[in-house]
Parts: structure tokens; sequence; C-alpha cells
């Protein structure tokens, strides 16, 4: 799949492997690199040669969620047309700019909950933020020894997206959900498979192979039968509602965003100084 300058596409056997590789921004994803991790994911989804995929990271570093830089600066002002006609960068907020990414992220996630095929997310080192939502919508979650998990939405006074506040709930339970949330401890790849966020934890040196070894496993199941019973089981979790939740996400996060708390929690996280949150 060409054309594409931050995602990069593989097969190996029939195994799709879908790499973010923008490792000098934490792998964080802007317009255009959300806009190719869609199409990526939806090709690899929609591929019936393709009988199971990974997603992964380069350079150590799963994903940090949305580009904060890109959203300072304020975004595509050309991609913001179709949000706002004509107005290009948006006054008041950055709402609008989260968005831009965020439909891209979310549209990707739905299509993995779809999919007739496991995802099984390949996480070396950091997965924060919308990292960490893209990691838990997957099927199968695999770790590094040196891999961690942070919700950290609250580290900028934003409410939580790509996903999270779905899935958390489901795996973990309400009450652990909510400590995720509220306490927000960065989880090592251990205390993430205690908590029932991990399947499983491999040797750093050993991550990648270890990782292909499971998928191209996975690959070898019979995937009819697979493509029923995930659905049968996302049916029994409630994953009909995950489309409609991803929406309300998404409008909460971009209200939020406009606010003062999340332009102080920006500045603070580009000063490198803790953020001082007033009562909106």
């Amino acid at each position: 799949m060409g054309g594409m300058k931050h995602i990069r596409v593989e097969r190996q056997g029939a195994v799709g492997i879908l790499t973010i590789a923008r490792r000098e921004r934490l792998n964080s994803l802007d317009v255009e690199t959300a806009q190719d991790f869609r199409r990526a994911g939806l090709q690899l989804a929609r591929d019936r040669e393709v009988r199971a995929v990974l997603i992964r990271g380069e350079g150590g570093v799963f994903c940090s969620g949305a580009d904060l830089k890109y959203i300072r600066d304020g975004g595509d002002g050309d991609d913001l047309g179709y949000l706002q006609p004509d107005t290009g960068k948006p006054d008041g907020g950055y709402g609008e700019v989260f968005k831009q990414i965020l439909e891209y992220i979310h549209s990707t996630i739905s299509e993995i909950r779809r999919a007739p095929k496991p995802f099984i997310a390949a996480v070396d080192g950091p997965a924060a933020a919308g990292g960490f939502g893209i990691a838990m919508s997957c099927d199968l979650v695999v770790a590094s020894e040196r891999a961690w998990f942070e919700w950290a939405y609250f580290k900028t006074g934003l409410t939580g997206a790509e996903s999270s506040t779905f899935f958390l709930p489901r795996l973990v339970g309400l009450r652990k959900a909510l400590e995720l949330v509220l306490l927000n401890p960065r989880l090592n790849a251990r205390e993430a498979l205690e908590w029932g966020l991990v399947n499983r934890v491999f040797p750093n040196d050993s991550m990648d192979l270890q990782s292909l070894e499971l998928a191209s496993e996975l690959a070898e199941s019979p995937t009819a039968a697979v493509g029923v019973a995930k659905n049968l089981l996302n049916q029994a979790a409630g994953m009909d509602r995950l489309d409609v939740h991803l929406d309300v996400e998404l409008t909460e996060l971009a209200r939020i965003a406009n606010g003062p708390n999340f332009a102080e929690g920006l500045a603070a996280f580009f000063d490198k100084r803790k953020p001082d949150f007033e009562n909106e």
C-alpha cells in the first residue's frame, strides 16, 4: 500500500502488520497519519487474504495518541474545511482540530471491532491516551517487558476518547476503570497483565518474533468460526453501543478542548510544568 508517509503495511503470510512509524513524535497521529491509519486499518480488516492483523509502533513506542503539537499549532486549515467551511483555524479552542484527527481514529476502532478476524496490539514501550485506547480496542494485547500503559487524558484536562471510556469498564470492571481514570496510574507490563489489560508479556528482544508467531497461530484458525465467535462475544459485551459511545466521546472531548483548562493543560505540557486547572 503506497503513498503513506508514517504508516507502514506489510504481509507475513496471512498476517497483516500495521506499523505506526512516526517515532520522532512518539508515534502520535496528526491528521495525515490518522487518515492513513484508517486507510490501512480498513484495508487489512476487509482483505479476505489477511486472517489476523498486528498493530504495532516503531522504535520502542506503541502510540501516544493525537499529536498535541499539531493540535497546538491549529491543525490543517484545508482539511478543517469539511468541519467548518470557509473558516480555517477555529476560534476559541481546539475542539475542531481534535475532531479532525479523532474521526479517523474512531472509525478505525469501529472497523477493528466489526472485522471478522483477530486484531492484536503489540505494545512495545508506551501506550498512552489515544494509544492506550487503540490498544484496548484490539481483540488481544501483548506487551514487551518495557511496555507501559497510561490513560493520561486528565494530564491536559481532557475527558477521554479513542474508545477508552467504553472498553475499560468492560475489561476491568467499573471500580478498577474509575481507578485508572481518576488516579491515572502508569502500569508496567506485568501490572497491566494482572489488571487484565494485557494477554501476554514477552521479553524485549523477542517481542517482534513472538508477536508474529502468535498472530500466525491465529491466522491458522478456522476463519469463519473465528468471525462468528468474535461477533457473538461482541454482542454479549454490548458492542452494538460502541459507535454511539465513540460519537459521545468525540463530542464531549471537543467541547472540553474548547475550554480554558485544556488550553492551560496544553501549555503546561509543553512548558514541562504542573498545570493549574480552574473550576470551570
